[in-house]
């Protein structure tokens, strides 16, 4: 199989490289601004806003399959548009496209959101994701559009945040939950993804719906550290215009793929 990895100097992009190197398969990853460091990875620079640049790049790589992870938190340019060019790329070149996408195009609500449910929305980023989403479907029917949460591992900026708060830099929100995913297991069902003819969203995420600031106490624990001086604050204390709770029901995910998606209680007991 030979991928393109668009995003790959991201954390779930890069994950995507080394599981698929692993696998044996031909792997070329791009970048802008940070690098790929994923040994036996064909690297190249790629602006995604560059709609020609992104069909060059496709035509000449000539890839059997595309995933997609560009995004730039406040950008619609790279996560709106750029997600837009690849899909086109890839529907031209006949690659197989795996979209990644993101609970935020949710407005949030107390009940599961299921995988076909429409994007409702509330703030920029949102709008950006779910604006993604329609190019993507009218672009390349066939593609899978994976929403994923928060992504946690090694690395992981969430886990970084925690570590933040336990320190008393930052402060997680006692009033969004979300359902927190491993990045080896979203990597590993992403590539699964790639094999079958899936088309449309799916839900691909853990199933333990948890806030940020139990994802903190949970991260001290693991840690073996003292969570007493963990700040703490609420979305709406902040100000922050954000979902508040956004749980997404991955059953179907479950019952499709191999991959067994890990809930973050399982994932952080010691």
């Amino acid at each position: 199989m030979r991928l393109l990895v668009v995003g790959a100097s991201g954390f779930l992009g890069a994950q995507v490289c080394r599981q698929a190197v692993g696998a044996g398969w031909s792997v070329v990853g791009t970048h802008h601004s940070g690098r790929v460091e994923v040994p036996g990875v064909e690297t190249r620079r790629l602006d995604v806003t560059d709609r020609a640049a992104v069909r060059e790049l496709v035509a000449r790589v000539r890839p059997e399959a595309v995933v997609g992870t560009p995004y730039r938190y406040g950008d619609w340019a790279v996560t709106a548009d750029g997600a837009a060019h690849v899909a086109y790329a890839a529907a031209e070149a006949g690659a197989r496209l795996v979209h990644v996408s993101s609970d935020a195009v949710h407005a949030g609500r107390p009940e599961p959101y299921a995988d076909d449910e429409p994007p409702s929305p509330i703030f920029p980023y949102g709008a950006a994701k779910a604006a993604a989403e329609t190019a993507v479907r009218v672009l390349d029917p066939g593609a899978a559009l994976v929403r994923t949460s928060l992504i946690v591992g090694e690395g992981s900026k969430q886990i970084q945040l925690c570590h933040d708060a336990l320190a008393g830099r930052a402060s997680l929100f006692t009033d969004e939950l979300r359902c927190p995913i491993d990045v080896t297991d979203l990597a590993a069902a992403v590539l699964e993804l790639l094999r079958t003819d899936y088309a449309g969203p799916l839900n691909v995420a853990g199933p333990d719906a948890v806030s940020r600031a139990e994802l903190g106490l949970l991260v001290a624990a693991h840690a073996g550290i003292d969570p007493a001086g963990m700040k703490t604050t609420t979305g709406a204390a902040a100000g922050v215009l954000r979902p508040a709770e956004v749980r997404l029901d991955s059953t179907r995910a479950a019952g499709l793929l191999g991959t067994r998606l890990r809930g973050v209680r399982e994932l952080l007991t010691r």
